[in-house]
């Protein structure tokens, strides 16, 4: 389990950027340096910061900013991104003419681009790559043939469509890695999908059921059996569905650990077979945990009471689904319409981005040696060191300074903080790809010899001591995150970019950008999920009784503010399903603040732009989350989505936080006004 930053959503996570009218100068060496670093005509000053400081901030580029067809929204995170794939772009295209070595990173960055880049080669091989699974699963006589088969595909390297296995460390013995898993088996978002009535949910079951007759016409089934197997698949994850737990339910990390034996396992769930799936990976882990006991118990009754033609179908559509964006044309564009109906993206994305993109998902560690190589400097490096440091005395101050936390608890608070594990730009230990066989001209087997690669990786953790080094994201990735088992903050070289961070910007500019995503990981560490978590990262209580209530009762009040906030109208923000990163965000913002405060241009009074110091931090914060999503995107998040709609992630912690009102000068008849007594101060 990691807390992020950013939303990530459809495979695909991406930030706002600014139309910032920036100024730049270009240098001996060649490389553009930036000389402005606030967009002061996105603005929109007719509104009142007290009123809606997102909009004050950021309105007249709202109204005026277009999102791209082949995109689901669009500002300062997207167009970061898409830097850095251009970039990439550049790097692997080199990578892929150099005539490497076999073997070499250069060889398998880019062999695996150009192969997937070749659609020609894909367009002639059309449904081939699939028909040897899709045989042996139409020679299964029964369920438990198939369960038998699954498992033996699975140790092959093909994901699994009905147990969700992954190795992470043990959430109370976290030195030691576990076998886990999770609910699964749906092809919708989530599990109220299948049963609400509201206009979105009704569209997306018709657009399964549209998606799923197309990948069996596409195998070759008639038009009449395909409609006929995609209404059977959609009855059986409905009836998955509703085993599920909810979004919100899978957020309790102590309803999430179920740790128990192999043995204990199958004695529960004999259909679902347990035994057998370890056995094909030729492991036999002491324990394994199950985070949603629900969904694999009725996994077990629905094998024997559904018909095994229904599961077959089920297994055959997953297949080919997981695979349908290294096939041809055909299955690439009904897999897009099936995505843009959550996501609304008008167009499909350029092949060279999709690939990139991939390159970067299966050879991460390999491209990224390239990207850092280049793009990320020790001097980045040095500062970012010098920022996390700053932030980190902020927030021992802030925890010394808080009135409802006793002395115990502070102690425990301050150890943990100080136990911070700190990671920047990228790992000290490149991961090996040596099992890994890329081929240009096969670029379905190269993608399962990736992910053969993977599964390999996971079952060799199973029992081992942790390795603290591992990254959970590769360099170029525009986020960051916190993992409470390795109690660690982490940000990849691809973050530390403008608006984020720049080495040449003013401190409010860096303090109000990376400076809050440095306070809103370390706060993730001392939210509702992370604060059940010690300074060893196991799951261990460590506030007092007393304090421990106090700290739900404020919870509960950023809860209800948040609940409070609507989109399109009527439809509610989650606050209890955005709680952890609502927490991160009204930290985060504090500790920056008050590390910006440390500095000489925090305890001056000099304006840049016509702004105080103080007015630009939260102006460089609240431009960080320029966001213009969709509305399928925004649906959809605010379904699924544990982050807050953008305007919330700025108005919510603003509106909480005394010097915001100082600084824009807040009265009492100001709509984003709070009293005193009621702003949620935690951290």
């Amino acid at each position: 389990m990691k807390f992020t930053l950013l939303l990530v959503l459809m495979c695909t996570f991406m930030f706002t950027s600014c139309n910032t009218g920036d100024k730049t100068i270009t240098t001996d060496s060649k490389l553009k340096v930036r000389t402005s670093f606030f967009d002061k005509t996105g603005m929109d000053t007719v509104t009142k910061p007290g009123d809606n400081f997102y909009t004050y901030a950021n309105g007249l580029w709202f109204k005026s900013v277009v999102i791209p067809d082949d995109q689901s929204g669009w500002g300062s995170i997207y167009t970061l991104f898409e830097d850095n794939q251009k970039n990439l772009k550049a790097l692997i295209e080199n990578a892929a003419k150099s005539n490497s070595p076999l073997g070499s990173l250069e060889q398998k960055t880019g062999d695996f681009y150009s192969a997937g880049m070749d659609t020609v080669i894909i367009e002639k091989k059309g449904v081939e790559p699939l028909k040897p699974i899709i045989s042996r699963i139409d020679s299964t006589k029964n369920y438990e043939d198939l369960i038998k088969l699954l498992a033996k595909l699975n140790a092959e390297g093909n994901s699994h469509p009905l147990l969700a296995f992954s190795v992470d460390a043990d959430e109370k013995n976290s030195s030691k890695y576990i076998p886990t898993f999770s609910q699964t088996g749906l092809s919708l978002p989530e599990k109220s999908y299948y049963t609400r009535s509201d206009s979105a949910s009704i569209v997306a079951r018709n657009a399964l059921l549209v998606y799923a007759k197309k990948m069996f016409v596409l195998i070759g089934t008639d038009n009449a059996t395909a409609a006929k197997n995609a209404d059977e698949i959609l009855k059986l994850e409905t009836a998955i569905a509703i085993s599920h737990r909810t979004p919100v339910e899978t957020r309790d990390p102590q309803k999430n650990y179920n740790k128990m034996s192999v043995a204990e396992l199958q004695k529960k769930q004999p259909n679902v077979n347990w035994a057998t799936f370890f056995s094909e990976l030729k492991v036999t882990p002491d324990s394994i945990n199950i985070q949603q006991p629900e969904y694999y118990g009725a996994l077990n009754e629905l094998l024997v009471s559904l018909p095994i033609e229904a599961w077959k179908n089920k297994i055959k559509f997953a297949y080919i689904s997981a695979n349908a964006t290294t096939l041809n044309k055909d299955f690439r564009d009904a897999n897009f319409s099936f995505s843009k109906v959550f996501n609304g993206q008008k167009t499909e994305q350029e092949r060279w981005k999709k690939m990139i993109t991939r390159v970067d998902e299966g050879l991460g560690e390999l491209a990224g040696q390239l990207y850092v190589k280049k793009y990320f400097s020790e001097d980045s490096k040095k500062k970012m060191d010098d920022l996390v440091n700053n932030l980190q005395k902020s927030f021992a101050a802030r925890i010394q300074k808080n009135e409802w936390m006793s002395d115990s608890t502070k102690q425990r608070a301050t150890k943990k903080l100080d136990s911070f594990l700190k990671k920047i730009g990228y790992t000290s230990k490149w991961k090996k790809y040596d099992d890994v066989i890329i081929d240009k001209n096969n670029f379905f087997e190269d993608a399962l010899s990736i992910k053969k690669h993977f599964l390999k990786e996971k079952v060799g953790k199973i029992g081992k001591d942790v390795d603290r080094t591992e990254w959970g994201m590769t360099p170029p990735t525009v986020n960051a995150y916190y993992n409470p088992t390795n109690n660690e903050i982490v940000f990849p070289a691809g973050i530390l970019q403008f608006p984020f961070f720049d080495p040449n910007a003013d401190d409010a500019i860096n303090y109000g950008g990376i400076g809050m995503v440095i306070g809103h990981e370390m706060t993730h560490g001392f939210d509702d999920q992370g604060s059940q978590y010690d300074e060893n990262g196991n799951m261990n209580n460590w506030f007092s009784k007393e304090d421990l209530s106090k700290f739900k009762a404020k919870t509960g009040a950023v809860i209800q503010q948040y609940n409070a906030y609507t989109m399109f109208d009527t439809m509610h923000v989650n606050g209890a399903l955005t709680l952890g990163e609502n927490l991160a965000d009204i930290g985060g913002l504090a500790i920056a603040y008050d590390a910006f405060k440390m500095t000489k241009q925090g305890m001056g009074n000099d304006k840049i732009d016509g702004f105080t110091p103080d007015q630009r931090f939260f102006l460089s914060f609240a431009q960080i989350w320029r966001l213009k999503d969709r509305d399928e995107n925004m649906i959809t998040r605010m379904n699924t989505d544990p982050h807050s709609p953008e305007m919330f992630r700025i108005n919510g912690p603003v509106s909480n936080f005394d010097p915001f009102y100082t600084a824009f000068n807040i009265k009492e008849t100001d709509r984003m006004y709070i009293k005193p007594e009621n702003r949620s101060k935690i951290w």
